[in-house]
């Protein structure tokens, strides 16, 4: 009888177990949000210019980025600043992370007045831009908005492309506030992105096959094992 109640402890102690491994595996995906307090200090100046904190910018385009956008500041006086991050604070949006960061970085009008943020989120795949009131006077809104939801999009509609999304927002923005005209959005290849968003799906719905076959043998083993276990001991002891 001893041995029956220790099997039947161990059971429950292994279920639960199981259990709270489960919940952790499926509801701590959504955790290492990033919020504005989380970035680096940075003031005028400064030579920094991509925060690639999603990793999605190679090593050899963040140096050629960064290059045009310190030519560009030391010809122009424009400092144009590109940040990548993967997953937003809850309530956050693209915006607001750009509109907070700005303010962060450039605390009174006169250190904003020439500055220039472009913010993506890599879960999301939103960006926001936030300009300065010298910037501001060669960036129309039209166009602000034309390079976060297509010069940015329409790359990464077809396959995730942030490399490019980032050249070639790069490229515009650096025109359009140097007084240049507007190169203006890429060409959308709207079969390309019908075709990425069907494959998208079947890729989330696979991972998610894929994480109820987990907690499925999770609890499977939590339940068989110790029942061996107390079928051993019962057999051992008769």
């Amino acid at each position: 009888m001893r041995k029956l109640l220790t099997c039947l402890t161990h059971w429950k102690w292994s279920l639960g177990l199981a259990i709270a491994v489960c919940s952790l595996q499926l509801f701590a995906l959504p955790a290492y949000a990033t919020g504005v307090y989380q970035m680096p200090q940075l003031s005028p100046g400064q030579d920094t210019w991509i925060i690639d904190n999603a990793n999605q910018i190679s090593r050899l385009n963040e140096g050629k980025i960064s290059q045009q956008l310190r030519q560009f500041a030391q010809s122009n006086g424009t400092e144009l600043r590109l940040v990548t991050i993967h997953r937003l604070d809850y309530g956050e949006t693209p915006q607001s992370f750009a509109d907070g960061l700005f303010e962060k970085w450039f605390a009174t009008p006169e250190a904003q007045a020439n500055q220039a943020l472009l913010v993506l989120d890599d879960v999301t795949n939103g960006a926001a831009l936030r300009v300065g009131e010298t910037a501001a006077a060669q960036l129309t809104p039209e166009i602000a908005s034309s390079v976060t939801q297509e010069t940015i999009q329409v790359p990464l509609r077809q396959g995730n492309k942030y490399n490019q999304a980032f050249l070639e927002a790069t490229d515009r923005l650096v025109a359009v506030l140097a007084g240049e005209a507007d190169p203006g959005p890429p060409v959308d290849d709207e079969s390309f992105e019908l075709e990425s968003t069907f494959a998208s799906a079947e890729e989330t719905e696979e991972k998610r096959s894929s994480y109820t076959l987990i907690v499925v043998g999770f609890l499977i083993a939590a339940t068989v094992i110790p029942m061996a276990t107390y079928w051993f001991y019962q057999s051992m002891g008769g």
